[in-house]
């Protein structure tokens, strides 16, 4: 059995290419921890084309979808039950012309939290394929912080092509695992 949506890594690549699908060309990725407060969020920020209050309240319908492809929609009902069951929330914010904001927090040390995923591999998968957005993750755990940048790392590549080549797919991939691994700091 193909067991798909579960870890939050999978639910952001689901969330960011629905941004890219809306014509998306900056996406921002953010996980926030605070032990603290006993709370995980993650979020997905896009200046795509945005959304009508009415999508915005069929979204989280998992027969409702704006595909032509297919007639379902599961990523964000699973995500908001996820959250919900996990003593946590889950929002939609979205403007038509600006953009969507997609927020779901969780109890950190809910048992049936979903872990994190491969963060890495994500950013990967994201950037090979559309290597012409500007890709942002950010992960805050208890204040320590690591930021990837696509933008930054353009600068030096100085071709988007690059992105898709053997090398810097997994020089992504590797950068942005070590980075998660040092500001988790075994928390998560």
């Amino acid at each position: 059995m193909i067991r798909l949506l579960d870890d939050l890594s999978h639910h952001f690549l689901d969330i960011a290419e629905n941004g890219v699908n809306a014509g998306a060309r900056t996406v921002e990725l953010g996980l926030h921890a605070d032990s603290g407060l006993d709370v995980l969020r993650i979020r997905v920020r896009d200046d795509g084309r945005g959304m009508s209050p009415e999508v915005v309240s069929r979204a989280v319908d998992p027969f409702y979808t704006t595909r032509t492809t297919r007639r379902v929609g599961l990523g964000l009902p699973f995500l908001k039950q996820s959250a919900e069951l996990c003593d946590g929330a889950f929002r939609i914010d979205s403007k038509v012309g600006e953009g969507t904001l997609t927020e779901a927090s969780f109890r950190l040390s809910h048992i049936d939290r979903p872990p994190i995923g491969d963060l890495g591999s994500t950013m990967m998968v994201l950037l090979s394929g559309h290597p012409e957005v500007r890709w942002r993750l950010e992960v805050d755990v208890d204040g320590r912080i690591f930021t990837f940048d696509s933008r930054e790392v353009l600068e030096v590549l100085e071709d988007p092509e690059l992105f898709k080549t053997p090398d810097v797919c997994l020089w992504v991939r590797d950068t942005v695992r070590q980075g998660v691994e040092e500001v988790l700091g075994g928390l998560i």
